[in-house]
Formats: C-alpha cells, sequence, structure tokens
C-alpha cells in the first residue's frame, strides 16, 4: 500500500539510524506542548481501540498518521520529510478522518444525516448545550445511557466508510526503513 507521512527530520534520523521509527511520548509533547495531554489521551484511546482490527505491538502506544493519497498528504514545513512508503496492507489501519474530527472533539458519530439530527434533538430535549460535557465532566453521570451512545459510536471511526474516498486516513504504528521509497526534506 502507497502511503505519505509527514515526519520531523529528527524522525527520519531515527529511522534512517535504527531501521524502524515509532511514536514516542516525547516527540508528542515537543510538537503539541500545552495541549499534548490531550493528544496523549486520544492516541492511547484509538491505539486501544485500533487493537480490536490490527496487530500492534504492546509497546507501540501512538499511532503514525498517513494519508492514502498524494494529493492529501500534509505538505512539507521548514524541519520537516515527506516521506512516501511502500508499507505491507496487514500493517495499516485505515479509518474514517470525519469520524475521527467527531471523535477528537467528544462528540457522537452519526450513522448518517438522519442519525445525526435525531441525536442533535435528543440532545437538545435534554437542554446539553454542551455535547463533551457528557464524556468530560460529571454531568455524564447524570445521562449513562446517552453517554454510553456517544462512546459507543466512536468504534465507527473503524467500521464506518466515509462518504468520499479522500476521507480516509491511515494509522500505523511503527516505519521500517526498507519500506521507504521516496524522502523530500522540506526546506
Amino acid at each position: 500500500m502507497i502511503l505519505w507521512t509527514r515526519q520531523v527530520v529528527d524522525a527520519y534520523k531515527e529511522l534512517d539510524d535504527c531501521g524502524v521509527y515509532a511514536v514516542r511520548e516525547e516527540y508528542i509533547r515537543e510538537k503539541n506542548d500545552t495541549i499534548s495531554d490531550y493528544y496523549l489521551e486520544l492516541y492511547r484511546w484509538y491505539t486501544k481501540a485500533a487493537r480490536q482490527y490490527i496487530d500492534i505491538d504492546e509497546e507501540r502506544l501512538y499511532p503514525i498518521w498517513l494519508s492514502v493519497d498524494e494529493q492529501m498528504m500534509l505538505q512539507g514545513t521548514p524541519g520537516t520529510v515527506i516521506l512516501k512508503l511502500d508499507v505491507p496492507e496487514e500493517k495499516v489501519l485505515l479509518c474514517n478522518d470525519v469520524a475521527w474530527g467527531y471523535r477528537m472533539n467528544y462528540w457522537y458519530v452519526p450513522l448518517d444525516e438522519a442519525d445525526e439530527k435525531s441525536h442533535n434533538e435528543e440532545l437538545q430535549r435534554y437542554g446539553i448545550a454542551s455535547e463533551a460535557d457528557l464524556t468530560l465532566t460529571s454531568k455524564g453521570n447524570f445521562y449513562p445511557l446517552l453517554k454510553k451512545k456517544i462512546e459507543s459510536s466512536w468504534q465507527r471511526i473503524f467500521t464506518q466508510a466515509p462518504k468520499k474516498p479522500e476521507e480516509y486516513v491511515a494509522t500505523m504504528w511503527e516505519i521500517k526503513k526498507e519500506w521507504v521509497k521516496e524522502v523530500r526534506v522540506c526546506e
């Protein structure tokens, strides 16, 4: 499977020197600064949920994000490299990027527009202005079924096909040097 990923130059150096690259917590903290804990929690959840669909080594806690289409890949920025990879399909988990956006905001991942409308009407009936409060605060204790409905819907990241092919994103948990087919250094 041909994929593209943007990584910092140090990640590429590690890959080149060690033959393998995997994301570590310090990389996420360095990149995300004051919002690192938010991403660490999300990525740990993602990895735990992904283990139901793909074999991931136990020591791997954080996904590497990749584009399935060169036109949709993250563009290079100074201090980064774009890696074009040819990865065995069994090492890759595709997910619905739109659904991931809902999960990142702690929202319900709807089945379709009618389901989303119905869910929003339900929130309105209960007077819930901030859906995320149901999973982030004690408010979820007052609406346990609604909280469970939201959290259960997050699995759709992996199971629900997006409306457009370009809304797929790939994840894996390590890059091996032999998978690298092209390196673009971004100045």
